[in-house]
């Protein structure tokens, strides 16, 4: 139950049908994108990560190769010269100026020479006996002679070693006047001709050059390198060695030295380091891989990059097939929602919808044809009933004419013709002749305003005969106004009011004038007098009271005329009257601008053009 209204108020956030299908819809895709995204970037990650370390481990292990083979074709070099005849001779004989050493030492420079021009990876080759003799390179060169020998890593461990010794790189001075930074591969020279121990040293100093190209050749990524360490965590080699030695560049080499893995990792995040170990035999070295997280993962970035943009196509491709989906599925009721504003609305006549299924919402939309059909009908029915009600409205309306008018217009023009007073009944019998023929106007009940005008002009010119003068009026139109449409006896009724009510207790100075002008495109017809005004409660009363003018007038009260308007018009025309005491009153008919092409309701149907 609970679950159901949840589901009630979820779907009552949504304002149509399709809106919350197109949602759901939306809502599953990307839950199905998003995890299948989070699942492929996951293993992506991972496969990326394995397959970066496999590699930089693969790396540091053809390093050390490479540096082994190197050390190794060092070694044997060294090997040969402590191995020859001529270094025995020239190290042990203690007789220096016999010609057998100079030939030997003669000898030895040449090879020395040789292998100087082929290995430009090698400073310096030299052998060298503490308190002996010793030869470097060409033979030119003279050993320091501060130089205490025994002080030397290189000399001390060839001496107690037997085999080759391989040393960390240092400053080798050495040699007088030289301070190269190198690595030495010594090894020791027995005295066979004496006490058999060793107590010379073969030493070549290899260029630091030569041990970072070989680090250096084969690189880690765009920020990863490759350093070594000697066996007792001393750094050999590093591509920011001087940073290290101003603790400007830090290793954790405690971490490296300690561990017996091949991988570890330092540190946290994509800042951590991932160092890669490689340990030799043969040189005792250690050769790390150094790389940030962040490296390695590079290539995950970029596959990150494409799923995700992958993701957004399929996201958007998504939304476009989950729309045209829910347009399909909501259309039916999209047409038959419009179909019902229609009919709101009161248009009937589009209301019908076409069934294009058999489902729920065809059914639904049958029945709806159904209903507006129907109701359709009882529309028509009602608005001929309404039409037969209005036309008897109106019919009573224009009825309302009292037959005391023409009784006293008769009696009127009878006792003038008896007084001799031929001419005004001529005038009196013309203006009746020409006010009856206008209040018939052949059935019609909209005529020009220049007709009503006429008819309004006759009725004023008969009371004026009527009433010996008692009042004059006047008629101002705008001519441009005077060929739209009003109806019929409207202007007429408003007079009546004026010289019955208006006219009251003024004697010979009344004055009722007539104005057609335009304002707001709408016409505005003034019945204007100067009597004696009406109290506010008058005019109330005459504007919501069935009451005729007076019982001597025509019948047709100013009610009578406002309801005509908006019977024909609608609610916002009609008359307004303003009034006030000893000042005058002004009674105003609203109309709009209705030429004889123009629809307006009329008698014969809801909607004729005249």
């Amino acid at each position: 139950m609970r679950e159901n209204k949840k589901n009630r108020d979820v779907l009552r956030h949504f304002k149509s049908v399709r809106s919350a299908l197109f949602a759901a819809i939306s809502v599953m895709v990307l839950c199905a994108v998003v995890i299948v995204v989070a699942i492929s970037l996951r293993f992506t990650r991972t496969s990326v990560f394995d397959n970066a370390v496999v590699y930089t481990r693969t790396i540091v292990r053809q390093t050390n190769q490479n540096i082994d083979s190197y050390i190794d074709y060092m070694d044997n070099i060294a090997t040969m010269v402590s191995g020859s005849r001529d270094k025995q001779t020239f190290l042990y004989n203690k007789d220096e100026e016999t010609l057998q050493v100079s030939e030997c030492r003669q000898r030895l420079v040449e090879q020395f020479r040789t292998i100087l021009k082929s290995r430009n990876d090698i400073r310096n080759i030299g052998l060298i006996q503490k308190d002996g003799n010793r030869l470097f390179n060409n033979g030119g060169q003279q050993k320091n002679a501060y130089l205490d020998l025994d002080t030397q890593a290189w000399y001390k461990n060839a001496i107690t070693s037997n085999r080759s010794v391989l040393t960390s790189s240092h400053v080798q001075h050495v040699i007088r006047g030289e301070r190269p930074w190198v690595i030495t591969v010594s090894r020791g020279v027995r005295n066979f001709t004496g006490s058999g121990n060793r107590e010379g040293v073969v030493f070549i100093d290899l260029n630091y050059s030569a041990i970072s190209e070989l680090c250096d050749q084969n690189s880690i990524g765009s920020k990863g390198y490759v350093f070594l360490l000697d066996q007792d965590g001393n750094v050999v080699y590093h591509p920011q060695q001087q940073q290290l030695y101003n603790e400007l560049q830090t290793e954790n080499i405690d971490l490296v030295m300690n561990t017996d893995k091949e991988t570890l990792m330092d540190g946290s995040g994509d800042n951590a380091r991932i160092y890669t170990i490689s340990r030799s035999e043969k040189t005792g070295w250690t050769v790390v891989g150094c790389t940030n997280v962040a490296e390695l993962l590079k290539d995950s970035k970029k596959a990150r990059s494409i799923y995700v943009l992958v993701a957004a196509i399929l996201v958007v491709v998504a939304l476009v097939l989950s729309n045209f989906i829910a347009r399909n599925i909501t259309r039916p009721l999209q047409q038959l929602r419009d179909s019902m504003a229609r009919v709101q609305e009161g248009d009937f006549g589009a209301a019908e919808v076409e069934v294009t299924s058999r489902n729920e919402v065809g059914s639904l939309t049958r029945s709806f044809n159904v209903m507006t059909s129907r109701i359709q009908e009882l529309m028509k029915q009602n608005i001929y009933e309404q039409q037969q009600k209005r036309k008897s409205e109106l019919k009573a309306l224009q009825s309302q004419i009292n037959p005391h008018f023409l009784y006293n217009t008769l009696d009127s023009i009878i006792w003038m013709i008896q007084s001799g007073e031929y001419k005004g009944a001529e005038q009196m019998v013309s203006s009746l002749a020409k006010f009856f023929r206008i209040s018939l106007s052949q059935g019609k009940d909209i005529i020009p305003l220049e007709k009503e005008l006429e008819h309004a002009t006759s009725y004023l010119a008969i009371q004026n005969i009527r009433f010996k003068d008692k009042f004059e009026f006047s008629v101002q139109a705008d001519k441009k106004l005077l060929h739209y449409l009003c109806p019929k006896l409207s202007i007429q009724p408003l007079l009546e009011n004026a010289i019955y009510h208006g006219m009251e207790g003024v004697y010979d100075d009344g004055e009722i004038t007539i104005s057609v002008y335009e304002k707001d495109n709408l016409i505005h017809i003034d019945v204007s007098d100067n009597g004696l005004g009406m109290p506010e409660k008058v005019v109330e009363y005459i504007m919501h009271n069935r009451v005729v003018s007076s019982k001597r007038g025509s019948g047709i009260g100013v009610r009578n005329v406002d309801e005509r308007i908006k019977l024909i018009y609608g609610e916002q025309y009609g008359v307004t009257i303003e009034s006030e005491l000893n000042e005058g009153t002004t009674a105003t008919i609203i109309i709009p601008k209705l030429e004889e092409t123009a629809e307006i309701n009329s008698d014969e149907s809801n909607k004729t053009k005249l």
